[in-house]
């Protein structure tokens, strides 16, 4: 059966603007970080990706790394695209990035020119596109120079495989610095993809946001969840089997007990404000004038539903905002 996408997907979807450059993206992205790999059913994919579509939600989030199985990802969103998404392509945003392992050998990971254009081929070929709309790297590379990076980020805009820059996991000081470089190309770097959320603060603290904003420049964050921390999974107990990202790790330094006070105290507040922890969690983010786009994971058509809800209120008073940074930010 031939796809049509919904003549409504764009009736409700809020739709935000990376800094005052012409990149614009729906609040939330599709995320593929995990759960689209190589032993994924593909019919369930597919209708979730194509779910997302016809909610509004037309930027797809990927890496070349994102599976598991380097590349599974882009492969399987690849043969979506091919089947049921290639009409639309001008009304898409997809997105790719390359810099965590990705093939062995030395080349097979961080940012040196030789890496991010193989990366690229590699990702154009596996999702059959002729450009993405954003390219990012994916990670500060210590052993290579930030004038190398950028300037192989620009040439691969110039080149026509990508049409926007972003870097992934710069701090501020890193961030500023890439600025200043994409500034003197005249590249069009448009966002930091970073790990952000309620409980991680991190890209406050360390001038990531504050850089960003100065110079008129969107983020996007990723990780808004904390791997299901900020859900009403764990409001009694935390599993075993919690994995957290490497980013995230810390919000359980002092201990497992704490750290569920801290979120039973934040899911009351979000009960007065007549959303679920979740709903609360993004609305939180989505705050915040520079973020452009929050990336979501989902599995199922009643996450992508959850999800959306908390576009409906996305309002905090003074009170709320102080409440939460009091909770949070607590030993």
């Amino acid at each position: 059966m031939v796809y049509r996408a919904s003549e409504h997907r764009y009736d409700t979807m809020k739709v935000r603007r990376a800094g005052q450059s012409g990149l614009q993206l729906p609040a939330l992205s599709f995320g593929m970080w995990h759960s689209f790999g190589d032993d994924a059913n593909f019919q369930d994919s597919e209708k979730i990706i194509l779910d997302a579509f016809d909610r509004g939600i037309f930027s797809f989030d990927l890496a070349n790394n994102y599976g598991p199985g380097s590349g599974a990802a882009e492969r399987m969103f690849g043969q979506v695209y091919r089947q049921d998404l290639k009409p639309y392509r001008d009304e898409l945003v997809i997105t790719t990035k390359a810099g965590f392992h990705m093939w062995p050998g030395v080349y097979g990971n961080f940012s040196s020119r030789k890496t991010l254009i193989a990366a690229l081929d590699r990702s154009l070929q596996r999702m059959g596109l002729e450009y993405v709309d954003i390219y990012y790297s994916h990670r500060f590379d210590p052993e290579t120079k930030l004038e190398e990076t950028a300037e192989a980020l620009d040439s691969i805009v110039r080149a026509g495989k990508a049409l926007y820059i972003g870097i992934s996991n710069y701090d501020g000081p890193q961030t500023a610095r890439m600025i200043e470089l994409f500034q003197q190309l005249h590249t069009p770097f448009v966002v930091n993809q970073s790990s952000y959320n309620l409980l991680n603060r991190q890209a406050e603290t360390d001038g990531t946001l504050q850089t960003l904003a100065d110079h008129d420049a969107g983020f996007v964050a990723y990780g808004p969840l904390a791997e299901g921390l900020l859900t009403n999974k764990y409001l009694t107990s935390k599993p075993s089997n919690l994995h957290l990202h490497w980013t995230n790790n810390f919000l359980l330094k002092n201990g497992q007990e704490r750290a569920l006070q801290k979120l039973k105290q934040l899911n009351d507040l979000a009960q007065n404000r007549n959303q679920t922890l979740a709903q609360m969690s993004l609305a939180w983010l989505l705050n915040n004038p520079t973020i452009t786009s929050v990336v979501t994971g989902a599995s199922k058509t009643a996450h992508l539903d959850d999800n959306l809800a908390a576009l409906d209120h996305l309002d905090f008073t003074a009170d709320e905002l102080r409440r939460i940074d009091q909770i949070v930010k607590e030993n």
